[in-house]
């Protein structure tokens, strides 16, 4: 497996200013005969801003995919997680945009992401996402995050 394409692995990286900005690097996969296997990272520390208040809010966020032939880089995506803490979006925006920059990136076989936000308001939004229908056969897991009760 060739790595030498990748800038932030290995070397000293700073978070990028914003999302936008932020590289989602990866790597080659070769997937096997059989159900495609299935990856999990989870993010318990995701932060963002409200957009209206400035106010720090923050995620559990829970993404599971089944790579094709590419696989997320997991510092590039640790530095574009946390490139979300000075931007300001509501949360559906937030989670969805983790969601489809994984896709855009990788090109899984398919991609769900569960946002799992902490209360504003005294209300918890939790935001779910995915491409389309889970493929055939896979082990998929519950994404282990109970409904609000103190969360943590």
């Amino acid at each position: 497996m060739s790595t030498t394409t990748l800038t932030q692995l290995g070397t000293e990286a700073r978070p990028a200013a914003s999302p936008d900005e932020a590289v989602l690097e990866t790597v080659p996969y070769v997937r096997r005969e059989g159900p495609p296997a299935i990856v999990r990272f989870t993010a318990p520390e995701f932060t963002s801003l409200c957009p209206v208040t400035g106010q720090p809010d923050f995620a559990h966020l829970v993404i599971d995919y089944a790579p094709d032939q590419r696989l997320v880089e997991s510092k590039s995506l640790k530095l574009f997680l946390v490139s979300f803490r000075n931007h300001g979006a509501f949360h559906e925006d937030c989670t969805v945009m983790v969601g489809r920059r994984i896709v855009e990136a990788t090109q899984p076989l398919w991609l769900r992401i569960g946002g799992y936000w902490y209360p504003r308001g005294g209300i918890p939004i939790d935001v779910f996402w995915q491409t389309g229908a889970s493929p055939e056969g896979v082990f998929l897991p519950d994404q282990g995050v109970p409904p609000y009760r103190g969360r943590g």
